[in-house]
């Protein structure tokens, strides 16, 4: 009974995760469900420490996290990934090197995780799977991009705009000294910036 019922809720999941990346046929989904492993996590634990291989990819079904690292004894944050998006350390799970980027939790969280090793076993002859795959990529790096280039180009307050409009919730969630840092800028110019921008 146990088993069923949390293959139902692997299929619910399973649909979740299609419609934010790619449509998938009853069989897909079904594909999908058995693929997905749960794991739930509480606030402040590490699901991928750093100098260990990325072995999944990780769909957020509920709670937020981060990937950070540190830099000359500093934490600094790459991404925050919260309900219905994929986390994973694209670099590790691609070549199998160890992750210099550590995983993170900043709230009670459940993943289900995709293992990479069972996935590529039936990428050659799935179709469905293969194409959930690159979709998934694709927006990891479309992303990993755009965040990129806003370092780049943009200026603090033009960033602050930008998490402000696409991800508004981050603001209620993660710690401002994360947000700071994940913008690139020290916790006193995001505080003039917010500060200026009300």
């Amino acid at each position: 009974m146990a088993n069923r019922f949390t293959h139902e809720i692997a299929r619910e999941v399973a649909r979740d995760l299609a419609r934010s990346y790619c449509t998938l046929s009853t069989e897909g989904i079904d594909t999908l469900a058995r693929l997905l492993v749960p794991a739930k996590y509480r606030k402040g634990e590490i699901v991928l420490p750093e100098g260990e291989p990325c072995r999944y990819m990780y769909y957020v079904q509920k709670g937020l996290v981060r990937q950070y690292y540190y830099k000359n004894g500093k934490e600094m944050t790459e991404h925050f990934s919260y309900e219905g998006r994929i986390v994973m350390c694209i670099e590790s799970l691609l070549t199998g090197n160890p992750s210099r980027l550590i995983i993170g939790t900043l709230e009670n969280t459940v993943l289900w995780a995709i293992p990479m090793e069972t996935l590529q076993r039936i990428l050659p002859t799935d179709l469905e799977m293969n194409r959930l795959y690159r979709r998934i990529l694709e927006h990891a790096l479309i992303s990993s991009q755009w965040h990129a280039d806003a370092q780049r180009f943009e200026s603090a307050a033009d960033r602050y705009d930008r998490l402000l409009k696409q991800y508004p919730e981050l603001l209620l969630r993660a710690p401002m000294h994360m947000i700071a840092s994940y913008l690139q800028m020290t916790p006193e110019t995001l505080s003039r910036v917010r500060k200026n921008h009300d």
